[in-house]
């Protein structure tokens, strides 16, 4: 008996599903469309980050850094080069001898990676290799605290390189220190859960994102591994643009977290869906996009899968700066319109 699928076109053999069939934003299934599968559902795909690396089991840096560079790779026929600054991407992808790069990989200081790419995009341009682009990879450490300065003045400069920030929130790789992008009452080595307020405190840190789009730079956006058909799409869309461009990408660490390593993709949605980590786009200085919540949540989902907030909820009393945090995801919703009247349909 004949296979009736066998007989179609390959066009017409494409089994269509719904998101609900599939269950996951972050794999590219091959049953799907060619246009609607991801970077890393292709057969022909670089693996620019490949095996061999020792980054932690579960680990959402090693994941975007793959999908992210493989993407930028695609979008520029594999004329790329990167630079990395020191941190958890760069110590677990090149233990000395080795590498896990399979492409030019330059490994910068912790704060001036940004400095260091403008120099390569600068000889590209001596050398009249246009179709040579650019990308800075670094940790929230390297980018939103030590590498600021060089950050800022990449931005300033309008330098001809894609930025991308892991954001893992904290200094992973030298122990789980607070960084400016660790939010409010997480526990880390330097904000520890001690005293009448334990953890990190409100009122500091800084949105490097929206700082970025103060910069009114051609291109800004933030993404998650929960989501990496945007992540990617976001990333092709950055390298078809020239000059200063941004991406902060949610990441999180299992160890520096306190979290299961299977929960890393549960935990990147959650902080998407109870609005403390907003998903948006913008050229300019103007946002162009944001990525709608799918079913809201309560932020207390997202931390309580998480050992760094365990001390907010000891004993029979929820603290009170749980409210807190569950405002400033209020406040990202309203202010970029995160939630519609009617939910949409999927």
């Amino acid at each position: 008996m004949t296979n009736p699928v066998a007989t179609l076109a390959p066009e017409d053999a494409v089994q269509k599903l719904k998101y609900y069939q599939k269950g996951t934003f972050t794999v590219g299934n091959r049953l799907v469309a060619e246009a609607e599968r991801s970077v890393q559902a292709s057969r022909d795909r670089s693996n620019a980050l490949t095996c061999g690396h020792r980054a932690c089991q579960g680990c959402g840096e090693a994941l975007g850094a793959r999908y992210a560079i493989d993407a930028a790779m695609r979008a520029t026929n594999n004329n790329l080069i990167a630079v990395n600054a020191t941190g958890c991407l760069e110590v677990f992808t090149t233990p000395y001898p080795e590498t896990s790069w399979q492409l030019p990989w330059l490994h910068s200081l912790f704060g001036n990676a940004a400095a260091v790419a403008t120099g390569v995009a600068a000889a590209m341009r001596v050398k009249k290799r246009s179709d040579v682009r650019v990308i800075a990879q670094g940790g929230d450490g390297g980018t939103t605290d030590i590498g600021f300065q060089c950050l800022s003045g990449m931005f300033e400069r309008n330098d001809d390189v894609l930025y991308i920030c892991y954001d893992n929130e904290g200094y992973m790789n030298t122990g789980v220190q607070r960084s400016s992008a660790t939010p409010p009452t997480a526990r880390t080595a330097t904000t520890p859960a001690v005293g009448p307020e334990p953890g990190n405190v409100f009122g500091t840190g800084k949105s490097v994102p929206r700082i970025a789009v103060a910069h009114q730079i051609p291109y800004v956006a933030t993404a998650t591994v929960a989501d990496l058909h945007d992540l990617e799409r976001k990333v092709i869309k950055a390298m078809s643009i020239h000059g200063a461009r941004y991406i902060q990408i949610d990441v999180p660490c299992p160890l520096g977290w306190g979290a299961a390593s299977q929960d890393t993709i549960r935990l990147a949605r959650l902080a998407v869906e109870c609005g403390l980590y907003p998903i948006f786009e913008a050229e300019h200085g103007k946002v162009t996009q944001v990525r709608k919540i799918r079913r809201q949540v309560p932020v207390e989902d997202y931390l309580k899968l998480q050992r760094r907030f365990a001390h907010l909820f000891r004993g029979d009393r929820e603290d009170p700066r749980v409210a807190r945090l569950q405002a400033i995801c209020d406040a990202n919703i309203a202010e970029y319109g995160l939630v519609n009247a009617a939910a949409d349909e999927e």
